[in-house]
């Protein structure tokens, strides 16, 4: 068994008041026996790519740095694992959207770098970060192999299936998304459902608990052009994509769950995918488009 600790809250303007709610989330949580616990994307700061502006650079920082000082620290004081988020400064010039896991002891056992960076209105990434390196590789822990992927992965089950394939026991997505406030309900309702919708999809298809941490809260660009509110409803589901715990969309909230952790073992062995691959035939999938 496994205890997974979620924390989705607000963010706003001020770093250090939004790096308190992630500690004090990850205290709330490890108070409840998480083992694990899992922030949302880019938790330090308000979402800054609704725009491209040059000074937003000076928000990233290295790694370790000041985030992952202050991660590891409450890390240890929980005596959790901790999966949180940096805007990372690798160099002037190259920065990243990096998720980084925090040991039991405050160490930092291994980062992941956003693959799948996305530029669409009010999410211009491209500008800020520079894809991931890494490849789809696990971070080995104390509770287990994670398999951490970044909010735009969580769209692609190629992600999925290839950290699954390279040994995680569980999947994690840090996530920053939310609606344009001139969307209807109901397109508002489309959006949401299909979010959830594709990370059950990774459960199920690659026999995997999935945990999605996202954030809350309506954020403006700084000349209140364009606003997002951020969707929360984080969430924690079992291999077969079973609901275990589901947050809602519009409060801050910490949620502490319990998985089975053999579970998988027995639901691979009933619904065996990965036996049944047709690796044999699939050369076409790194192709862009099949012209």
């Amino acid at each position: 068994m496994l205890s997974i600790g979620v924390v989705q809250h607000a963010c706003g303007a001020d770093r250090e008041q939004n790096l308190a709610r992630a500690v004090a989330g990850i205290e709330d949580a490890a108070d409840r026996g998480a083992e694990l616990v899992l922030l949302q994307e880019l938790h330090n700061h308000a979402y800054f790519c609704h725009t491209e502006d040059p000074g937003n650079f000076d928000l990233a920082e290295p790694i370790p740095g000041p985030t992952t000082e202050a991660l590891g620290n409450a890390a240890q004081r929980a005596g959790a694992c901790v999966v949180g988020s940096v805007f990372e400064r690798r160099t002037a010039g190259i920065y990243h959207n990096t998720a980084v896991v925090l040991e039991r002891d405050g160490t930092v056992a291994g980062t992941y770098r956003k693959m799948h960076i996305p530029d669409d209105p009010g999410y211009q990434e491209k500008f800020y970060f520079t894809p991931g390196d890494q490849g789809f590789m696990p971070i080995d822990t104390s509770v287990g192999r994670l398999g951490v992927l970044v909010c735009w992965d969580q769209w692609y089950p190629e992600a999925a299936r290839l950290m699954a394939l390279a040994g995680a026991e569980l999947l994690l997505f840090p996530s920053a998304i939310g609606w344009d406030l001139a969307d209807d309900a109901a397109e508002r309702q489309r959006q949401l459902e299909s979010w959830i919708t594709i990370q059950r999809s990774h459960a199920i298809a690659n026999g995997l608990p999935v945990v999605c941490c996202n954030r809350v809260g309506d954020e403006k660009t700084p000349d209140s052009r364009f606003s997002i509110m951020f969707w929360g409803a984080s969430f924690v589901c079992g291999p077969q994509g079973e609901m275990l715990w589901q947050g809602e969309t519009d409060r801050p909230q910490v949620g502490v769950v319990t998985i089975d952790r053999g579970r998988s073992e027995q639901v691979r062995r009933i619904w065996p995918f990965l036996r049944d691959r047709r690796i044999d035939s699939y050369r076409e999938i790194g192709k862009r488009f099949a012209d």
